[in-house]
């Protein structure tokens, strides 16, 4: 083993590292059931942000929210640096790349979180759209945002398929119980839910490339408004809402329960 991997190995069983990378699982889970929960706010008609910043919104506007908020910040650091040491000593390049991938998206989150805890204000709607827009400005940007589309749809597809066949449960030490039953049922819906939302997400994405219209690629929380605008489109939100409920929830079992 390289001096790299013997480096990260020793920093992956280190218990400080591991308590703060739980710490960073359960702040991914608490954000998603507060997107379920906007979710179904906007399903009965009220306003609110169904996406990361809108919940991040959410928990500095509690009494002690802010101190939550550099707590998860913490969690989110770790978490990303806690992918990047499974990179090192993870073995095969896809492999590899999934795990840095992962890195960044908690490092984006971080980021995000940061900002809000300073007391910063997100749209990330209108964020999204002038991405959207500036891409389909460039030459050949609407291959980019249609590819981008596709690979939302992608890992959409992922989602689902790990929520069908409980490949999520590798990652988990379920207990010998009835409990195990209950954990896996929160972990397929929830990745089933995940999975349904970001094929919405990516389909508005190549929506938008298709039509040369960047207001199209609105995020989850466009993404979710425009479901509940169109007929039966709120009973399909109330369900996707649940799933990411559940999702969240199964989030805060996995901070418990989660093999690292």
């Amino acid at each position: 083993m390289s001096s790299p991997s013997r480096t990260a190995a020793r920093l992956e069983r280190s218990t400080t590292v591991r308590v703060l990378t739980r710490v960073g699982l359960a702040s991914i889970g608490l954000l998603h059931i507060l997107i379920g929960v906007i979710a179904l706010a906007v399903a009965a008609g009220s306003g609110g942000k169904a996406d990361q910043s809108g919940a991040l919104q959410a928990v500095a506007s509690a009494p002690g929210g802010v101190f939550v908020l550099w707590l998860i910040v913490i969690g989110l650091i770790v978490l990303a640096l806690w992918q990047l040491l499974v990179a090192v000593t993870a073995h095969g390049a896809w492999t590899k790349i999934l795990e840095v991938v992962k890195a960044v998206v908690y490092g984006a989150l971080a980021v995000i979180t940061i900002s809000v805890a300073g007391g910063g204000s997100r749209n990330s709607t209108s964020t999204e759209k002038s991405s959207s827009a500036h891409l389909l400005g460039l030459p050949g940007g609407v291959f980019v945002l249609g590819l981008i589309g596709l690979i939302i749809v992608a890992v959409g597809v992922e989602f689902i398929r790990n929520g069908v066949t409980s490949k999520f449960e590798r990652d988990l030490k379920l207990p010998p119980d009835r409990w195990a039953g209950a954990i896996s049922a929160l972990g397929r819906v929830g990745y089933i839910a995940k999975g349904v939302a970001l094929l919405l997400v990516g389909g508005l994405v190549i929506l938008g490339a298709i039509t040369y219209d960047p207001s199209k690629a609105t995020g989850l929380d466009g993404s979710l408004k425009t479901l509940a605008s169109v007929p039966f489109g709120v009973i399909a939100l109330i369900l996707i809402a649940l799933g990411l409920i559940a999702y969240g929830l199964f989030w805060c079992v996995r901070a418990v329960r989660a093999r690292l």
